[in-house]
């Protein structure tokens, strides 16, 4: 269900000499006045009307920009001797309140710490306030690209991306983050009076993976590279939604390689304004990032299955032909493409039972009509190709999301990420994961870190000295 009320925080702040706060973070870029506290405690919540609401009020009583380790030990020994909540930010891309201080205290902004620090063969090392575009850019001079991103890569940070985010353009190909290989090293700072630094290797990261920064401060990550390709961004068109699943489905297969596949139903096409007739209002679309090696067999896909290519050329191509590149036209951009122009939708996320059945869909077409449109992602997970949902949802009250939410799931093996909640547990993991809150009592020990994001974490574990 929606959240109810802000959480409780175990050390109350109405004491807090702020003064004294401000005079021990001397040397260090301090905001305070309220519009840019108010505007660095926000982060993309506004997809949701139910977060909108809730989270309207959770303003930082400090906001702290860092440049180097240093400062963020200085940020973390201040808030450890004063038990001042500590939420932990960069781009702000998130969707679920990530970023969004629940009980005031003080925001940091690792944005600062922005420098990728090497590249070797096969992997690349950041700090964790630097732009994955940025990372990406600095690869390719190397004759390499990262194996995913999300598709706010212009803004949003690999830490961001490694705390909070699951896959993303990419999946298709790399799986998704959790997936062995992706993530290779992490450098964790602890929240303490005297802060210590953790280096995590390998499937160790999934302990501050999707962890809504609740656990430690990311200072740097190693994520893994694979050579560059020029991939063609590619545009399918098909008479039916059914048509462009079934292409979905077909092109789930290695025989393909395949960046990005994902598929947007016509009712999306006037929201997609750049695209003009290249996605018209009476066809449904694929969008695809394809290997030139295997486009011929795309191509032959395509036509056998009744589709029609209507776009394709490379990244620089379509911006210098005034279109939008195929990640722009995927995952959680539909929904902000949609947004820009009418603010009544809203969205889910939905998995779908593997092997994926196009039917699931055709159903919900049929019993949503117009308050619903889909769009899917394929992608791979565990090894294994999979089907995810970010579904275009009416906004007509937090019931009636409820009623759709209660229908999908009725479907065999459907889940609902939630977007509609603040907590870990809540919008998708269901489970607490243990080892990230045994993570949390080594990093975190008083309870400091972004708390209200993880039922996991009970007031009476914090260690008080």
């Amino acid at each position: 269900m929606p959240p109810t009320g802000h959480a409780g925080f175990a050390h109350p702040l109405a004491h807090v000499d702020w003064a004294q706060v401000q005079a021990e973070l001397q040397g260090l870029d301090v905001i305070t006045r309220l519009p840019q506290r108010r505007q660095l405690s926000k982060d993309f919540f506004w997809y949701s009307p139910v977060l909108s609401q809730y989270l309207a009020d959770c303003v930082a009583d400090l906001v702290v920009r860092v440049g180097t380790e240093e400062d963020v030990r200085q940020v973390a020994q201040v808030v450890a001797r004063h038990r001042l909540p500590l939420t932990v930010r960069a781009g702000g891309t998130g969707n679920y309140g990530q970023c969004v201080p629940l009980n005031g205290g003080i925001v940091m902004d690792v944005s600062g710490l922005a420098r990728v620090l090497d590249i070797q063969p096969g992997r690349v090392r950041a700090q964790a306030g630097a732009r994955m575009y940025d990372i990406e850019m600095a690869a390719r001079e190397t004759g390499q690209g990262l194996r995913m991103w999300p598709s706010t890569w212009h803004v949003a940070s690999i830490g961001g991306f490694i705390s909070g985010g699951f896959g993303g353009i990419g999946s298709m190909r790399n799986g998704i983050l959790r997936d062995p290989g992706n993530m290779l090293r992490a450098r964790v700072m602890t929240v303490e009076k005297e802060p210590r630094i953790i280096e995590l290797v390998g499937d160790e990261i999934q302990q501050v993976q999707h962890a809504f920064g609740t656990n430690g401060v990311i200072l740097d990550v190693e994520v893994a590279l694979n050579p560059h390709v020029e991939w063609l961004h590619t545009t399918v068109l098909f008479p039916t939604y059914r048509g462009a699943l079934d292409f979905g489905c077909a092109g789930s297969t290695p025989d393909l390689d395949l960046f990005l596949l994902s598929t947007v139903e016509a009712r999306f096409a006037p929201y997609y304004t750049s695209m003009g007739d290249k996605f018209p209002p009476d066809r449904h679309a694929v969008f695809t990032m394809v290997a030139p090696g295997s486009m011929p067999a795309l191509r032959e896909l395509a036509a056998r299955m009744g589709g029609e290519i209507s776009v394709c050329g490379t990244e620089q191509e379509l911006i210098d032909a005034g279109l939008p590149p195929a990640y722009e036209c995927a995952y959680n951009h539909t929904t902000l493409q949609a947004l820009k122009v009418d603010r009544s939708w809203t969205y889910l996320q939905v998995a779908y039972a593997q092997p994926f059945d196009p039917a699931v869909v055709q159903r919900h077409l049929d019993i949503f009509g117009d308050d619903v449109l889909q769009h899917q992602d394929f992608a791979r997970a565990g090894g294994e190709f999979g089907t995810f949902g970010i579904l275009l949802v009416r906004w007509k009250g937090i019931e009636h999301q409820y009623e759709v939410i209660r229908e999908i799931e009725s479907q065999g093996g459907c889940q609902i990420f939630n977007p509609h909640v603040v907590t870990i547990e809540e919008g998708g993991m269901k489970a607490i994961d243990d080892q990230q809150i045994e993570f949390k009592k080594r990093s975190d020990p008083m309870g400091l870190m972004n708390p209200g994001k993880t039922r996991g974490w009970r007031p009476e574990m914090a260690r008080l000295d």
